[in-house]
């Protein structure tokens, strides 16, 4: 199972649309996925879950045993300030390095209204997964000024679609 993480608290982001497309095409693609959307977090788990508090959390624990369980993943990551949200950073946290990261697979998509398409996000988010011993795809995809190529919240681009398609391939065979 892959599990796609919306990197982003943002209640009906495009995130959350460019995760349920990417989840359409895997299936597609014979792949079953599930869709972990950060926007669903505890509201206090960086006080409830984290640090001195791991495993007082029900609903925390819950997200990280769908980690732990989950062997390939991708990162749907919005570019905020010229990087990636703090409460992506702040979840990978709240993860078990060992169970939920170290020796998996994973897949980027970074996203931006500017016209950098998160690369600085998506490198940085890279150096987080390595040094937790996650293996990422080399082809991390990058979409700027994706307003620009979407239509009732969806990607509407033969180009990038062409791109995810290549992209989930390439994971599923990952």
């Amino acid at each position: 199972m892959i599990t796609i993480v919306v990197g982003t608290n943002r209640k009906d982001s495009v995130s959350q649309h460019v995760a349920i497309q990417y989840s359409e095409i895997l299936k597609e693609q014979g792949q079953d996925s599930t869709i972990l959307n950060l926007s669903e977090l505890p509201l206090d788990y960086i006080y409830s879950a984290l640090y001195e508090n791991v495993g007082k959390n029900e609903h925390f624990n819950q997200i990280r045993e769908l980690m732990n369980s989950s062997k390939k993943f991708v990162f749907i990551i919005p570019e905020y300030n010229g990087s990636f949200p703090g409460v992506l950073k702040a979840f990978i946290d709240g993860l078990d390095r060992s169970k939920s990261l170290t020796g998996k697979k994973g897949a980027l998509v970074g996203i931006s209204a500017g016209d950098q398409g998160a690369g600085i996000a998506l490198s940085h988010f890279t150096d987080i997964l390595h040094y937790c011993g996650t293996h990422v795809l080399a082809l991390r995809l990058r979409i700027p000024t994706i307003g620009n190529y979407m239509t009732d919240n969806r990607i509407s681009d033969g180009k990038y679609l062409s791109k995810i398609h290549k992209q989930s391939s390439q994971l599923i065979a990952f």
